[in-house]
This record gives C-alpha cells, sequence and structure tokens, in this order.
C-alpha cells in the first residue's frame, strides 16, 4: 500500500511539475483538466470542506479546475441527478463518493459508459471494482469500525451506543457493524442508537433519553462530527463530561480540543485532505500519462488521534489541511 502511495507520487511530480500554485497549466504547455466532484457530503461541512481543499490544491498542483457539487441533504436521487448532469457536461475525470452503491451504481456506470474516468472516494470501495471504477481513495469502512471498538473495549467498555445519523449510508453502517463484532469478540455489547444529522437538538436529546433509559451504557461511538458535537453537549448536560468512555469518527475543530481536554477517549481521522487530493493527481496521471493503480485501495485511514499526538494534528487542522 504505502509502495503504491510513493510511487502514485514520485510519477506525479515527474509528470505534473507540481508546485507552481496555480490553478491553471500557465507556463507547462498542457491543457488544464476539469475534474467534477460530487458527493453526498455538503462543502459547508467541516470533513468535506477539508476534502475541498485538498482537491483544490491538487487542482492548483496538477493545473486542473475542480467543480464541487453535493445534494443539500442526504439524498441519493438527487445526488444520482447531479452524477447524470456531470456526465453529460463531459468532464475530464469524475470524483464520487458512494454511500449506497445500490441507489448511485446506475448513474456510475453510465459515467463509466460515456468513457469518463471515475475515481470513488470515501464511500463505496466494495462496488467500485464491479461498476468500473478506476480506483478508491478512503478508508475500509468495517476494519476502521472494529479498530474502534478494539480500543473501546481495550478501555473497559462493556456496553457502547454507535450514534448513526445517517442510518441507510453504508459506510456508515458498516463502522457501526466494525464496532459491534470487535466489541461481540471482547464479550461486550454495541447498540445502534439513531440520530437526526440535520437536527443537532434533537439528536442532543435523543442521547439524553437513551443514556436515561440504558444505565449499563457505559460508552459511545459516534460517526462523525454532526453527531460527535451533540453527544459532546448531551454528556455535558447530564455531568457525564470526562466520566463516559467517548470515542468519534473523523475530526474537526471542536473535536480535537475534546481529544486535548481528555473528553474524547479517541478520534479515528480517514485524513480527508488525501480524499480530495488524491483523487485529483490520480485523474491527472492518467488522463496525461496513462498510469493507472491496479487492484489497489488506497486506504486514507484509519488514523487514530489520541492525546498523545493530537498537538500537531490540531496546529494542521487551522491550516485546512486535517
Amino acid at each position: 500500500m504505502r509502495t503504491a502511495v510513493l510511487l502514485c507520487f514520485c510519477m506525479f511530480v515527474a509528470v505534473s511539475g507540481c508546485g507552481n500554485g496555480d490553478a491553471g497549466p500557465a507556463g507547462t504547455g498542457r491543457a488544464e483538466l476539469r475534474i467534477v466532484f460530487v458527493t453526498h457530503g455538503q462543502a459547508a461541512d467541516p470533513f468535506w470542506n477539508v476534502v475541498q481543499n485538498g482537491a483544490r490544491q491538487a487542482g492548483r498542483d496538477v493545473g486542473a479546475r475542480i467543480e464541487y457539487q453535493a445534494p443539500e441533504s442526504f439524498d441519493m436521487v438527487a445526488m444520482s441527478q447531479l452524477i447524470d448532469a456531470a456526465v453529460a457536461s463531459s468532464p475530464d475525470g469524475l470524483v464520487i463518493s458512494m454511500p449506497d452503491a445500490d441507489a448511485l451504481g446506475g448513474a456510475v456506470s453510465q459515467a463509466v459508459g460515456a468513457g469518463i474516468p471515475v475515481v470513488s472516494i470515501n464511500s463505496g470501495y466494495d462496488a467500485a471494482e464491479a461498476l468500473g471504477v478506476m480506483a478508491h481513495v478512503g478508508q475500509t469502512e468495517y476494519e476502521a469500525g472494529y479498530g474502534g471498538g478494539e480500543q473501546l473495549a481495550a478501555a473497559g467498555v462493556n456496553r457502547v451506543f454507535c450514534v448513526n445519523h445517517e442510518v441507510g449510508n453504508t459506510a456508515l453502517d458498516l463502522r457501526c457493524q466494525g464496532v459491534a463484532d470487535a466489541m461481540a469478540d471482547a464479550g461486550a455489547a454495541a447498540q445502534v442508537l439513531a440520530v437526526e444529522v440535520g437536527d443537532p437538538t434533537e439528536s442532543q436529546q435523543r442521547l439524553q433519553a437513551g443514556l436515561s433509559s440504558d444505565s449499563d451504557v457505559d460508552g459511545i461511538i459516534t460517526l462523525g462530527p454532526s453527531s460527535a458535537l451533540p453527544a459532546l453537549q448531551a454528556l455535558e448536560a447530564r455531568g457525564m463530561l470526562g466520566d463516559m468512555v467517548f470515542a468519534t469518527f473523523d475530526v474537526s475543530p471542536e473535536i480535537l480540543e475534546a481529544v486535548d481536554a481528555g473528553h474524547i477517549l479517541f478520534a479515528i481521522d480517514q485524513q480527508p485532505y488525501l480524499q480530495g487530493y488524491l483523487p485529483v493527481s490520480l485523474l491527472a496521471l492518467y488522463l496525461r500519462n496513462e498510469n493507472v493503480i491496479a487492484n489497489d485501495v488506497l486506504r486514507t485511514g484509519p488514523n487514530f488521534v489520541t492525546a498523545e499526538n493530537v498537538g500537531r494534528i490540531m496546529e494542521l487542522t487551522e491550516a485546512g489541511t486535517r
């Protein structure tokens, strides 16, 4: 895996001549590429904002214009329509997330059939090869969840709520399944608690109600900032902040501050900057130099952020790259 990433980087530098800091191909004699991103995550979301930052930096480095699109909410019909519209505009390359491969498979297949090279990111790695996607950049969600469950069990947690803010998102469902299986293997238990992604107040209230009704719960793991921040508020409201074992997926400034303060045991970082940067460089290498990554998944996580390494990550988050 590491060899594949280093090879990609070295070839990228050789082919693209990175470092001009310009989105266009000025001085290179190359035509500018147009690469469209269609994801399920809005650009204003802290996670997806970092994905965008990585994509735009890669665009400047390789000479590509980046267009980022996402539905206003978690809506697979709207997302499929955005992919169709992107295909109709004939971009040089397409980058997509696939939280529901069954719902999006038809649109993705049309893109591939139209001869547009497609890279998937973040979710959908298990369906990418069958749909003809040339590469996937992200973490393997079940394995990440399993690793998180192992860490929780090692911390002495016997029963954990896996707080899912987008039930039906395959990637998030796999995270909770991994947590549950790891806990079961350690003789412990996990239960999914569904909350609403767009309603922080409702999410906080639902978690507080869950904690009130199940006194055996001694740990919480959330699946991203959308559920982590309401969970922090719920624990604070119940006077349990710092006492209840709490972990989360993904990072944000607030999450990192909570890790630093000892309120969150660990955050599972899938490095969203790489999920924006690497697909652009992969597409540029393919379009300009016929380079492909064969039979490989470029894994950007899981990477565990704990009290031991959170300081440096906080510095990089302020720069918008973590």
